[in-house]
């Protein structure tokens, strides 16, 4: 039995999008042990997945760390293969602490190196593809979720998800929250709660959203990742700007419409649905300038 790394550390959004390649990597190495090295945020969703035999924690100290780096060394050299999927400085920087070739990445002198020119071209997930086909993996189909989907409050009667924030260092990724109020106030006429998704530095906006609809339910800082799996696989819909959670409601299946910005592009990074036409990409160069007709059009 061969002792097997995945190194994802994030964001949510890429490591969502990570989900078809970890079931492609955890069926080759069926016979395998199979570990994954993941950031904190990410330790517990790994850990109720099918895919991994241990989950360990990068916590990205600081180079200066001597200690720090040495013992990710030693973390590095356990291993007979590494399938690097974050493909970062720093994580083509762990290829050289580990000491040995056998790697997927896009670090030079790898065993895979993923030297495809247009890698930077290409969507996310046919990147990946691209990767752990030089890597000896030449499937890697949609990935089976159903377990996530039994995560999470059951909400009655029929509701919409809204992702009104982004990261605060990408404030030009947010469509203004009062059009969330907006198209919140829509849902409700249609039969469809606003529930409102997000971190607790979120609950600014959900307050705005549920002042101009009270039936509007606020669960901001309130959700793990596994229950928003299981919320988003029962919701009738979501809205969102480019961002984690939008990406977790699409793989799991609900009706996305994804707003983006100058500062994103849908073509390298919109979220994949599991049927045609389940997600829609909304493009704007300034997301002030997208109106709700065009979003409440784009739901059907």
């Amino acid at each position: 039995m061969r002792r097997i790394l995945v190194i994802r550390l994030g964001a949510l959004g890429d490591f969502v999008q990570s989900f078809a390649p970890f079931a492609a990597i955890r069926e080759h190495h069926r016979n395998d042990s199979v570990t994954l090295l993941t950031t904190p945020p990410f330790v517990e969703l790994a850990r109720a997945s099918p895919w991994f035999d241990d989950v360990r924690v990068d916590t990205r100290a600081p180079w200066r760390n001597l200690r720090a780096v040495m013992a990710m060394r030693a973390l590095l050299r356990e291993y007979d293969f590494i399938y690097d999927l974050q493909t970062s400085g720093r994580t083509t920087r762990y290829f050289h602490l580990s000491g040995h070739r056998a790697w997927s990445g896009i670090a030079r002198g790898a065993q895979a190196c993923h030297d495809n020119p247009q890698r930077k071209a290409m969507h996310n997930r046919a990147r990946q593809r691209d990767q752990l086909r030089r890597a000896g993996i030449a499937e890697v189909p949609d990935a089976d979720i159903s377990w996530l989907a039994e995560y999470g409050p059951r909400l009655p009667g029929p509701y919409a998800l809204l992702v009104p924030g982004t990261s605060a260092a990408h404030p030009v990724k947010r469509w203004p929250v009062e059009r969330f109020a907006g198209l919140a106030v829509r849902l409700w006429a249609r039969g469809l709660r606003p529930v409102v998704i997000g971190t607790q530095a979120d609950a600014p906006l959900a307050a705005t959203i549920a002042a101009a609809c009270d039936a509007t339910l606020d669960l901001t800082g309130r959700t793990s990742l596994l229950d928003l799996g299981g919320l988003a696989a029962r919701a009738a819909a979501a809205v969102g700007n480019d961002t984690g959670p939008i990406h977790l409601a699409a793989v799991m299946g609900t009706p996305c419409v994804v707003l983006f910005s100058r500062a994103g592009d849908p073509a390298l990074s919109a979220p994949l649905g599991r049927t045609p036409g389940q997600v829609r990409a909304l493009w704007a160069h300034d997301l002030a300038t997208l109106h709700i007709d065009r979003v409440a059009a784009a739901l059907g």
